[in-house]
């Protein structure tokens, strides 16, 4: 495989499985375990950057990315009945995820919101800020809105403050229980 990858902002990138501390725990060990055979995972590219400018409009502003190749992945809880699914949207930094219509009407759940901070910091071993869908615990949905699918590349977390991943969308797509899903990313 070819070790090059589409240059995003000033973002410098190495593949991610060379640099595993620079991932959380989970992301390292998916990557590590990877078997999709429709995408290598060398594809996906780690970059170092300042925690600091780790939220999504000061990264974007600090490293030159374009907010429409920035991808944020938001953990959703679905309730139906005393039932409790989590499951993880990943939408376009300049959309939000469409979690009362289409995530709620795609789980078949009575209520959707956004997990708390801690639940979802607990449950994926992640840092808040940094949740990426690579590394998510088992049966999770991923619902990918299709403009991330599509997309040649786009910077997601990596599981920690510290780094990023550049990733092509259809990587997001080969991971287990992801779908694309038009319309989960809505005008912000």
């Amino acid at each position: 495989m070819n070790d090059e990858a589409p240059t995003i902002g000033i973002l410098k990138t190495q593949p991610a499985t060379d640099r595993p501390d620079l991932l959380a725990a989970p992301v390292a060990a998916a990557l590590r375990d990877w078997t999709a055979p429709s995408v290598d995972a060398r594809e996906a590219r780690v970059a170092e950057i300042d925690a600091e400018l780790a939220d999504t409009a000061a990264f974007c502003a600090a490293y030159d990315v374009p907010l429409e190749l920035s991808a944020n992945c938001v953990i959703i809880a679905g309730r139906r009945g005393g039932e409790t699914t989590y499951a993880a949207c990943m939408v376009l930094a300049t959309t939000r995820a469409d979690v009362n219509g289409v995530v709620r009407r795609h789980l078949g759940v009575r209520k959707a919101s956004f997990a708390p901070m801690d639940t979802a910091v607990e449950l994926t071993g992640m840092e808040y800020g940094g949740i990426t869908p690579i590394g998510l615990p088992d049966g999770w949905p991923i619902l990918v809105d299709s403009r991330v699918a599509e997309a040649e590349a786009v910077v997601v977390g990596s599981g920690v403050r510290r780094s990023k991943l550049t990733v092509p969308g259809r990587m997001l797509l080969a991971l287990p229980h992801a779908e694309a899903l038009p319309g989960l990313g809505q005008p912000a």
